[in-house]
C-alpha cells in the first residue's frame, strides 16, 4: 500500500487511526492500520512529531499533537459558531441544568453524514452522555441529528435512506418510514425529540436553525433523563435559543 502516494495522503491515512477508542498508538499499530512500509513510516512520524502534529506519549505511543488542535480552532466552527453560540448555550444550560449540544451536518455524502459535535456544556447534575466535543453521533438516533434531517430536501433524504439505519438500543428507529414520521413531525413543531434511542434513559429535544451562510446546516439540543423530560417546557426553550443564535450569526 501507499503506492503513488504523495506526503499528504499517507499523513491523512496515519492521522485517520486516532478515535476515541484509541486516542494513543505505537508506531506498530499505525503500521498495521496504515499498511506503509516500517521506514517510510518512522520518517512519517519523525516529522509529524517535529511539527507538532502528533505527540511521543508513554509506552511509545503517539497520540494527536497540540498543533493540530491550534489549527483546528481557526475554523469557521470554532471562531465563529461556537464563540457565538457559547452564550446562548450557557443560558440554556442555566435555564435547564441539562447537557447543551451544538452540532453541524458534516459528510461527503448524505450516506455517510453525521451529526458532528461542536460545542458541548454539562454539568453535575446532567445525565452521562456519549457525545464529546469533536466527536459524532448518528442523525437518526440523537436529537440534533434528527432536528438537521428535518432540514433536508427530498432528494438528499432518498440517497440517505440508501444506507441502513443501525439500532443503538432497543428503541432506535430504524425504518424510513418510521423516521420519515419523526422528520414530519419535528418540521411541525420546529423541534426533535428522541427517546431512548442512542442511550437508554435519555431524551433528547433539539432544533435546527435556518440556514447561515459560511457554515454547514446547525442544530442546537438538549439531552435529559427521561424522568425530567418535559418536552413542553423544553422544546420552546430550545426553539428560543436557536432563533436567537441565529440571529447572532447572521451579524458575525
Amino acid at each position: 500500500m501507499g503506492d503513488g502516494e504523495g506526503v499528504l495522503e499517507r499523513t491523512l491515512r496515519v492521522l485517520g487511526c486516532f478515535s476515541d477508542d484509541e486516542p494513543a498508538l505505537t508506531a506498530v499499530e499505525l503500521g498495521a492500520r496504515t499498511g506503509l512500509a516500517s521506514s517510510t513510516l518512522h520518517r512519517l512520524l519523525a516529522a509529524l512529531v517535529a511539527q507538532g502534529l502528533l505527540a511521543r506519549g508513554p509506552g511509545h505511543t503517539y497520540a494527536v499533537g497540540s498543533r493540530l488542535w491550534e489549527l483546528g480552532e481557526l475554523s469557521p466552527l470554532s471562531l465563529r459558531l461556537r464563540e457565538t453560540a457559547l452564550p446562548h448555550m450557557v443560558r440554556l444550560y442555566e435555564a435547564t441544568g441539562e447537557n447543551v449540544h451544538l452540532a453541524v451536518l458534516d459528510g461527503a455524502t448524505p450516506e455517510t453524514t453525521s451529526a458532528l459535535y461542536v460545542g458541548r456544556l454539562t454539568g453535575r447534575q446532567s445525565i452521562p452522555t456519549l457525545s464529546r466535543m469533536g466527536g459524532r453521533g448518528p442523525l437518526h438516533v440523537t436529537g440534533v441529528g434528527k432536528a438537521l434531517l428535518s432540514t433536508r430536501d427530498e432528494a438528499w433524504l432518498e440517497r440517505y435512506f440508501r444506507a441502513p439505519l443501525e439500532r443503538e438500543t432497543v428503541h432506535s428507529i430504524t425504518t424510513e418510514a418510521g423516521l420519515r414520521a419523526d422528520i414530519a413531525r419535528a418540521r411541525a413543531l420546529g423541534y426533535a425529540t428522541t427517546r431512548e434511542e442512542m442511550t437508554l434513559g435519555n431524551v433528547s429535544v433539539a432544533a435546527a436553525l435556518p440556514r447561515v451562510e459560511g457554515l454547514p446546516p446547525i442544530a442546537l439540543g438538549l439531552v435529559v433523563h427521561l424522568e425530567r423530560a418535559d418536552e413542553r417546557r423544553l422544546g420552546p426553550l430550545v426553539v428560543q435559543s436557536a432563533k436567537e443564535l441565529h440571529h447572532d450569526l447572521r451579524a458575525t
